[in-house]
């Protein structure tokens, strides 16, 4: 199911129509959506860096990395602050909605071929008819494209 942690608390968000869960213990927070600052040659689905806590901070968009659309810039954007393997991020997404218990018999994984390009899904919570899609954010950032060279720009 899971790697080297434990899912017990997500943090909820909505990309597009669909609901998906971040393993609380990678939120550093959520915050509304910052201006930001465009960096040249980045990839399309880096929408440019902010500062937040101090530390420049590079802001990626769910809906362009999951869905290949940009988010709308609403009321209810948000964009989660995660930090995996020393590496802080920012996700946007369309709604962060609420941190949620997260049965460990709930969480089954998914029935598709596992590709290279989506080994970030860790799997789907059914929690009383309720899907929730679960992102391992460490994977999802070693599986994009060009991350590498974000990583490089930012040091």
């Amino acid at each position: 199911m899971t790697e080297n942690y434990l899912i017990d608390k997500v943090v909820v968000f909505q990309a597009q129509d669909e609901e998906y869960g971040l393993p609380i213990q990678f939120v550093v927070s959520i915050e509304k959506l910052q201006p930001l600052t465009a960096v040249p040659n980045m990839p399309e689905y880096m929408n440019g860096v902010t500062t937040v806590r101090g530390e420049i901070t590079p802001i990626l968009d769910a809906g362009k990395i999951l869905y290949g659309n940009k988010t709308e810039d609403t009321d209810q954007t948000r964009m989660i602050i995660l930090n995996t393997e020393g590496l802080s991020f920012g996700l946007i997404v369309d709604d962060a909605k609420e941190i949620l218990d997260i049965p460990a018999n709930s969480v089954q994984p998914l029935n598709m071929i596992a590709s290279l390009q989506t080994s970030y899904l860790m799997g789907v919570a059914n929690l009383d008819g309720r899907l929730l899609t679960l992102i391992d954010p460490t994977k999802l950032i070693h599986t994009l494209e060009e991350m590498d060279e974000v990583k490089k720009q930012l040091k």
